[in-house]
């Protein structure tokens, strides 16, 4: 099969290469995904489990990419809750090979079904975005009707996502990024916009929760704008700042089933919007790493159509 792969952290995105591997074998309670469109995080080519295995070993070259969308092609040793030829998405596992394949092995836990009706496209750029602004806003800083969030970058990936489940949820929201992204935040269900470049961020007064995806100095001036009892969540690095009367959580994003699958349906009613930047073949997918993530939506591999 086909796939992106990368053998030197040093090279960077210079080290991706098209390359010819081996069919991937599925384990037990794996599932074989023939993929058809895939997202990816720019930064992971600095994650340790880019490089290592779940012991810490060496596992490279490597198949970058987490994010997947396609359709089951066959089942590990006791896999239940899916089927051959069913539609899913969800994520691959952090320490072993990626999405950015024609086939990916996957833990079938780290999947959920695929509605028909919504695209590969959307599937594939929704499980890190959607997944990370629901556990920040919901499980992290127990977000609640009539309380005040904070949402930086409110048109990225992350931000487009949990400025509409934090307004579906009843919050007020205030949204922070450059000038030219208020216009999107505003859409997005955002009731005021801060420009980091232009504004003070100090004066939109105390918030109940502030989901930062920035780190350094906004994380740091983010901390004294949380009123007592509220919560700092970041998914930017591990930091000792935090509220003078309230928590700071640092989190990485878990796979989840059930959230999968929520998600999805607010996809399909309309409640719920997912930013799809351009499309590239699996070929290209270098160049896509290079063009990072975009207000306009995630860049997405797309390796197969339907």
């Amino acid at each position: 099969m086909k796939a992106i792969t990368v053998k030197d952290q040093a090279a960077g995105l210079d080290g991706l290469t098209l390359t010819d591997l081996p069919h991937p074998h599925a384990a037990e309670n794996d599932v074989i995904v023939r993929v058809h469109a895939a997202g990816f995080t720019p930064g992971e080519l600095d994650w340790p489990g880019t490089w290592t295995n779940r012991a810490g070993r060496d596992r490279t070259p490597s198949v970058p990419g987490h994010e997947l969308s396609g359709v089951v092609a066959e089942l590990g040793y006791g896999t239940t809750g899916l089927s051959v030829g069913q539609r899913v998405f969800g994520l691959a596992d952090w320490t072993r090979d990626g999405s950015l394949a024609e086939f990916t092995a996957v833990e079938a836990r780290n999947l959920a079904p695929l509605p028909a009706d919504i695209d590969h496209t959307v599937g594939a750029a929704l499980p890190i975005s959607g997944l990370t602004a629901w556990q920040a806003l919901f499980d992290h800083a127990r977000l609640r009707s009539g309380q005040t969030v904070l949402i930086h970058g409110a048109a990225g990936g992350v931000g487009s996502i949990a400025v509409q489940l934090a307004r579906r949820a009843g919050a007020r929201v205030i949204g922070t990024g450059r000038a030219g992204n208020r216009a999107t935040a505003l859409e997005l269900g955002a009731d005021a916009f801060v420009d980091l470049q232009t504004e003070r961020l100090e004066d939109v007064g105390e918030v109940d929760v502030v989901l930062d995806v920035f780190g350094g100095e906004i994380l740091d001036r983010s901390a004294g704008l949380v009123r007592a009892g509220g919560t700092l969540v970041t998914i930017s690095e591990p930091t000792s700042t935090r509220p003078r009367d309230g928590r700071t959580i640092f989190f990485v994003v878990e796979a989840d089933r059930v959230r999968l699958a929520e998600l999805a349906n607010l996809v399909r009613n309309g409640s719920l919007r997912v930013p799809v930047g351009s499309r590239y073949p699996l070929a290209e997918a270098p160049t896509a790493f290079g063009s990072g993530r975009r207000a306009g939506g995630k860049p997405i591999i797309v390796l197969e159509q339907g």
